[in-house]
């Protein structure tokens, strides 16, 4: 009888989801998958339906009552109750446990809080590349369940999509060894998605394909049962180059080239007005909805950072019309999402003209758009809310996966409380389309919180944040967050990163180091140094702000270092030289060593992941090759887009790149002979490739208490910090 009441946890969820029919059933499931104690302790009801999403909050005894109208309210609330009386941050990442008191608190009040759009989305096309691209289930369901505790209800669900494809194309003729070589590794799908490149690190493995299928299964499912809408994908034209050798009289035109991709990786576009296309839309949404079902809208982006084939306003016009038609002969109750970033990035080719007369060709209310960054550009300003199609205002906050701290906040979340009123009516939901899953969630988790009616001041906002991130009330933490939100977080994201995550290259930074700073950097120290005054570290999510703060003041005192360096190079000081190359490397370890302290900072997780995925060595190995090429090689142009501030890729990459870079430029000035950039580049692409190409075992530094490394930088560097 014991044996039977001592159930393990992953039993318990399990039974759980069995059971999960109502929606506190739902609610209690995922309460029980956060933290078995809180089951204990968290009752849910079911409230009727009203014209928002809402959630209520109060005591009954010991137990917190938690009231929703669907699932997904009730997982807003448990998680106001977590962040606000538990003070603790979930995070989105499976491996990180929720950290909870010692005793479970009361509700501080009874409240009601109601959502002010009904519509919030989550996620990027390359969201499924920078980050999720090796997940398993387990970490797709600590995801879901952080997307429904902040309220997320439309996410982009667009895995194994391959799969289907696979299917239609055997039915139009292809041979499955020609479809899987048109596909990309698997780091590269969401490019392959977006129409911007073919066949680069493929053919993709039949593994792959296979094991997509069942966990998307898995995703939807569970997105579903929290009460979301996941976003599937539809045809947007995107062709195999072959279908032209078997339907010669198909209108199939080459796009253009994409970051200079060369030929063979080059993408091709089947007009929508082809007869062909309506058959293909039809034969992939049969498909797609018996595999996945759907909830009839669809993510559909023709042009994406590519141009059409046209730009005449009649051409673009018929295009967008037959792919609305197509789309509604084969499912008559759907929406095309339509991605807005073109709109953004292409802007004077997309001028008010055309644009309008694209949005136009679609009923209103039919073609919902999301506006990209506007934490940059909020185009619905500019393009007269979209002609009437309703929009999703989105914070993009995050490129290529970057890991330094960056994003203009506060200012985004007043642009977006000016929106939400001068927008009223047009304006219909709230989002994020970050690229990666950076370390740190604030900046999405704040914007999220605007879809709620929570009344917080800024202010406010802050301080809890820091009693979260401390797991208390903490001067210094307080401090140091309002220092960081006012002062750091200013400036809108872009693909930036420490020097030292770059190309070396002499007296300038290479083409994607953006390590420009638009804050003061003394503000930042000061924000660091007043972080390390905490007395100890107890949260996860304090641990994290000390590595990120601390990576972003070694990237200052290294680029001092760098111009420095490069100024003893011009004046042929040799013993300055060989001074500050020391100084420089040092730097780049040190960084290292630092973010090695936590796990999911470390490419030695990356790496994990994708060898994880494989089944065999020769997949395990492949899938590891895509992994570290996405983060250092890329290819095309893309040489460190996706750059990391990772241990190991900092400590062996990074450092080796930069070892080379001080031992080249010193032995110029000891052999009296100027530097060779071209020479070092052509040294430096086959480090490189050998690099992002081998298997070879990363080691790390060892780990050490996190304040007392900081704290030790920080009188290390105390004369290079400004």
């Amino acid at each position: 009888m014991k044996r039977l009441l001592t159930l393990t946890a992953a039993t318990i969820v399990a039974v759980f989801a069995m059971m999960a029919t109502t929606a506190t059933e739902v609610a209690m499931a995922l309460t029980q998958r956060l933290s078995p104690r809180l089951v204990q302790k968290v009752t849910y009801r079911q409230l009727p339906a009203d014209t928002c999403d809402y959630f209520t909050l109060t005591n009954e005894g010991d137990r917190v009552v938690i009231g929703g109208n669907n699932a997904n309210a009730m997982a807003v609330g448990l998680n106001h109750y977590l962040k606000n009386c538990c003070m603790t941050t979930v995070s989105w990442y499976a491996d990180v446990p929720v950290e909870l008191p010692a005793v479970l608190p009361p509700a501080d009040s009874s409240i009601i809080v109601r959502a002010r759009v009904p519509q919030r989305f989550f996620l990027n096309y390359c969201t499924f590349g920078y980050t999720m691209v090796f997940w398993q289930w387990r970490h797709w369901e600590r995801f879901i369940d952080w997307m429904a505790l902040n309220g997320i209800n439309l996410p982009l669900a667009i895995t194994g999509q391959e799969a289907v494809w696979m299917r239609v194309w055997k039915k139009l003729g292809m041979k499955e060894d020609e479809i899987r070589a048109y596909f990309t590794g698997p780091a590269y799908l969401p490019w392959h998605r977006m129409a911007n490149i073919d066949a680069w690190c493929g053919p993709l493995p039949q593994h792959w394909l296979d094991t997509q299928v069942t966990l998307q299964k898995q995703i939807v499912a569970r997105e579903r049962e929290l009460n979301m809408r996941p976003v599937l994908p539809a045809f947007a034209g995107h062709v195999p180059l072959r279908l032209k050798a078997l339907y010669p009289k198909a209108d199939i035109r080459p796009l253009e080239v994409w970051d200079e991709f060369e030929k063979p990786y080059n993408t091709y576009f089947l007009d929508s007005e082809d007869p062909l296309y309506a058959r293909i839309q039809k034969l992939y949404l049969q498909e797609q909805t018996r595999l996945f079902g759907t909830d009839h809208i669809y993510g559909i982006d023709p042009f994406n950072e590519m141009s059409p084939p046209s730009f005449e306003p009649d051409y673009l016009a018929r295009v967008s019309r037959h792919i609305y038609e197509s789309l509604r002969a084969a499912d008559p109750a759907a929406q095309w999402l339509q991605m807005g970033w073109f709109l953004y990035y292409q802007r004077k080719d997309w001028t008010a003209e055309r644009a309008q007369t694209m949005l136009d060709a679609v009923p209103a209310g039919k073609m919902p758009i999301l506006d990209y960054y506007c934490e940059r550009m909020e185009v619905w300003r500019l393009r007269d809310k979209f002609y009437g199609q309703p929009f999703i205002w989105c914070y993009l906050g995050n490129f290529g996966g970057s890991t330094a701290m960056q994003g203009n906040v506060l200012e985004a979340g007043a642009r977006l409380e000016k929106a939400l009123v001068e927008a009223h009516g047009s304006l219909q939901g709230i989002g994020s389309t970050l690229e990666g899953l950076d370390v740190q969630q604030f900046p999405y988790e704040y914007i999220l919180d605007k879809a709620w009616d929570l009344g917080l001041s800024d202010s406010v906002y802050v301080a809890q944040l820091a009693r979260r991130h401390v797991g208390g009330e903490s001067l210094p933490a307080r401090v140091a967050w309002w220092v960081l939100a006012r002062d750091v977080f200013v400036h809108w994201p872009y693909t930036r990163g420490p020097q030292f995550n770059f190309v070396p290259v002499m007296d300038k930074r290479s083409k994607w180091s953006r390590d420009e700073i638009y804050y003061r950097p003394d503000r930042m120290v000061e924000a660091w140094l007043t972080l390390l005054q905490q007395p100890r570290v107890t949260r996860d999510a304090m641990a994290i702000d000390m590595i990120a703060a601390g990576r972003e003041v070694l990237g200052l005192a290294f680029a001092r270092a760098k111009a420095d360096f490069d100024a003893a190079y011009h004046r042929r000081d040799l013993p300055s030289l060989r001074r500050q190359g020391r100084l420089m490397l040092d730097i780049i370890l040190d960084a290292d060593t630092l973010a090695a302290q936590h796990p999911y900072c470390t490419v030695n997780k990356w790496i994990e992941l994708a060898r994880d995925y494989g089944n065999t060595p020769q997949l395990k190995d492949y899938y590891e090759m895509n992994a570290r090429r996405l983060v250092t090689t890329w290819g095309g142009d893309l040489d460190d887009y996706a750059n990391r501030s990772w241990a190991g890729l900092i400590g062996e990459y990074y450092h080796h790149r930069w070892q080379m870079y001080v031992d080249e430029v010193t032995h110029s000035v000891e052999q009296g002979r100027d530097f060779d950039q071209d020479a070092f580049d052509q040294r430096l692409r086959q480090y490189e490739q050998a690099w992002s190409d081998s298997t070879h075992p990363i080691a790390l530094p060892p780990a050490t208490d996190v304040l007392a490394f900081s704290r030790h930088l920080a009188v290390k560097y105390a004369t290079q910090l400004p």
